[in-house]
């Protein structure tokens, strides 16, 4: 599988999300869609990440920008996370990982001297033809969702 690169158009690709409705990405074009991807359901830092992204959700609205996050986890982990923490965008899950390696945010991590493979924290803006226009890395939570708002406010 050819991984994305900034510039490229990013491959049609459906996924199973919280809304109910299969994920089309085809269908989200004609605005910005902002995919933020985070290692795991309720731990603290993908909580507040979710927290920071709805918080200024109306904000990215009025830039005609669409938030989805993606992790592995399944529909219903993903469900009862989105209504604990009341997050207003839909979460998108990727357990068999099409979208974690078509996106390159796998990565060898290490806790407590043991190694995994894990979801690097990472954000990727489409523009509204569908194209990767940028992508964050290694991802630190605190101020992410500002910046995030920021560039896109810049490209208008």
């Amino acid at each position: 599988m050819k991984k994305m690169e900034i510039g490229r158009k990013i491959i049609n690709f459906k996924a199973e999300s919280t809304n109910k409705d299969e994920f089309i990405l085809k269908d989200q074009m004609g605005g910005y869609v902002v995919m933020f991807f985070y290692p795991k359901d309720n731990t603290p830092g993908c909580t507040q990440e979710g927290l920071d992204f709805s918080n200024n959700l109306t904000k990215f609205k009025k830039l005609n920008t669409k938030i989805y996050g993606v992790s592995r986890d399944s529909i219903k982990s993903h469900d009862n996370f989105k209504n604990k923490y009341k997050y207003k965008f839909d979460l998108i899950s990727d357990p068999d990982e099409y979208l974690c390696n078509l996106f390159d945010v796998i990565k060898e991590k290490n806790m407590y001297g043991k190694k995994y493979m894990g979801i690097e924290r990472s954000t990727f803006i489409i523009d509204p033809k569908g194209t990767l226009i940028k992508e964050w890395r290694k991802v630190k939570v605190n101020g992410h969702s500002d910046e995030v708002l920021q560039y896109i406010k810049n490209l208008n």
